[in-house]
């Protein structure tokens, strides 16, 4: 018995020796290649001298037998600016951007990661820019992966402190923003039409003196993320939410004014904090604050004039105003936050924060849609009957119970959410896609806001900076004839 044993043992090891040295068998055969999960890494368009994201891509050896890499290199080399890392090896410099002697096993994989970091190029549009990852068998083939992006030369600004009255004018590059700007109290910070400001993560505007935007209805002002990327095939994270800090006007700041800017994808969009109410803290005109983790426009205690404005999808509310005095004439404030079912309201006015006392000396809402997914997006509340609560809604549509007409409600449209025949909520505008993340908030044809807003207390244009009609729409965009 022993002696069978023995045998049994023995042949378990000829056996596994045997296993081993076919697993370790590599061919020179050139009908055996690699798979790869991408054939072209593409990283769309990149900042120079910013570094990109990462992406990676898997290498396979389905052949049958291993596959031995004499080396893995960038054909390029150093000039593209492209980094990879193969299977942990780093191709750097020091060894001519390639690898030496990489093994796959038949079955096996190894995963490829590649960033960029492109040098300047010169040229005021995105350049293409490309490289090969070239994979050299020991069999003589050679198998290639493409690498390529975009590169768009920006003025990168870190920490910017402006402290003298400063023009930011770039329509044809892009500003890419780290850490944030400061406005100090004596400065104004202008934007002129056309530019696009990229913000970091962590970056945002601390206004305390005074920020202009001047775009037009041709050139917005855009306020953005500097991510280019996508964070699903389907998803840039241009449409993500919480991409940057937003804008906030502190105490001391008066008199602000954005002109035809669009403000997406923030945490907070715009802040306007406690100041003197014998002063206009902010202007917001045919203007976009869409998207954001936070609030839309949060003011306590200030004066706001908005008017022709879309501010829509926001975690919290679209728009809060906790106390001071707030116009909103051909606004359309539409809470169709995609990413958390306890997104707030599309509009909040009290004259109370916390338990502080604000009074709300004025909220009028003019010739506007307020609507959202839920039942009831408007929401009003006073903390007690001596603390002054002043609202009133004049030729709008609201999604919120219906009360009876008043000196503070004057010819409202309500939206009855229980009659499902009744156009309301996303049923007034062109595209309302949760699942996909697309939004036009743009009038469609069988909207009720269509006509019915009253034209003597009606805007001269639309947020676009197209003329409104004799019988002007309801909400910030006039709905053209031709659509």
């Amino acid at each position: 018995m022993r002696k069978f044993f023995a045998l049994i043992g023995l042949l378990s090891a000829l056996y596994s020796l045997w296993s081993c040295a076919d697993d370790d068998s590599f061919t020179l055969s050139t009908a055996n290649r690699l798979t790869f999960s991408q054939d072209t890494i593409a990283l769309d368009t990149v900042f120079s001298r910013v570094p990109s994201s990462t992406r990676s891509f898997w290498v396979y050896n389905k052949s049958g037998d291993g596959i031995r890499c004499m080396t893995v290199r960038l054909a390029n080399g150093n000039q593209s600016g492209f980094r990879v890392n193969v299977d942990g090896e780093y191709l750097s410099p020091t060894y001519g951007y390639q690898t030496s002697n990489l093994e796959i096993r038949k079955g096996d994989s190894v995963r490829v990661f590649v960033e960029l970091t492109s040098p300047v190029n010169g040229k005021q549009t995105p350049q293409l820019l490309e490289d090969e990852l070239v994979f050299a068998l020991e069999s003589g083939v050679e198998q290639k992966v493409a690498l390529n992006a975009w590169s768009w030369d920006a003025t990168l600004l870190n920490n910017l402190k402006v402290s003298n009255d400063t023009v930011m004018d770039s329509p044809d590059k892009p500003v890419v923003i780290y850490g944030g700007i400061t406005v100090d109290s004596l400065a104004t910070l202008t934007v002129t039409a056309g530019t696009t400001l990229y913000f970091h993560g962590n970056a945002g505007i601390d206004v305390y003196g005074r920020l202009q935007t001047n775009g037009t209805g041709e050139r917005n002002v855009v306020m953005r993320g500097d991510r280019t990327d996508r964070m699903f095939d389907y998803l840039p994270y241009d449409m993500v939410s919480g991409q940057w800090k937003g804008i906030r006007f502190h105490s001391s700041s008066y008199e602000n004014s954005i002109n035809y800017t669009d403000i997406h994808s923030t945490f907070d969009g715009v802040v306007c904090d406690s100041s003197d109410l014998s002063r206009v803290k902010l202007q917001l005109y045919n203007s976009t604050v869409h998207n954001c983790q936070g609030y839309g426009v949060k003011a306590e205690n200030c004066v706001l004039d908005i008017r022709n404005s879309q501010i829509s999808n926001a975690l919290n509310d679209c728009v809060a105003i906790f106390g001071g005095a707030a116009l909103l004439q051909h606004c359309t404030i539409a809470q169709f936050y995609p990413f958390d079912a306890s997104r707030g309201a599309a509009l909040r006015y009290t004259n109370f924060r916390d338990d502080v006392s604000l009074p709300l000396y004025q909220m009028d809402c003019i010739n506007s849609i307020v609507t959202g997914y839920a039942d009831d997006v408007v929401f009003g509340s006073s903390n007690d009957s001596t603390t002054v609560f002043m609202y009133k809604f004049v030729n709008s549509i609201l999604r919120t119970p219906e009360i009876e007409a008043s000196d503070y409600v004057v010819n409202v449209t309500w939206e009855d959410v229980s009659d499902t025949s009744t156009v309301s909520g996303y049923k007034n505008f062109k595209l309302v896609d949760s699942d996909q993340q697309r939004y036009d908030f743009h009038l469609d044809s069988v909207s009720l806001a269509i006509d019915r807003a009253e034209p003597t207390l009606s805007l001269p244009e639309d947020r676009d900076g197209l003329l409104r009609g004799e019988r002007p729409d309801i909400g910030c965009y006039e709905r053209r004839n031709e659509e």
